[in-house]
């Protein structure tokens, strides 16, 4: 029985550099309307943007997901 799984995209890759690749890439303004959360829309920063997305499955998940579409296209 094969208990391989698939090849995870996001191995090796930490939240960090995703959303500090992707402030680089879209800005904060961008981001903010691609993904309305209030922590990329008022007053953001890398450090709070990453205390909210720890600690909010969804958000992460949305974030996650741009960032996997942004590389596809990279």
């Amino acid at each position: 029985m094969n208990n391989q799984h698939p090849k995870d995209p996001l191995h090796g890759i930490t939240l960090e550099n995703i959303l500090t690749e992707l402030v680089e890439y879209y800005g904060w303004n961008k981001l903010g309307r691609i993904i309305n959360i209030r922590c990329f829309n008022n007053d953001p920063s890398i450090k709070s943007s990453l205390q909210f997305l720890r600690r909010t499955p969804w958000a992460r998940n949305k974030v996650e997901d741009l960032y996997l579409r942004y590389k596809e296209k990279t």
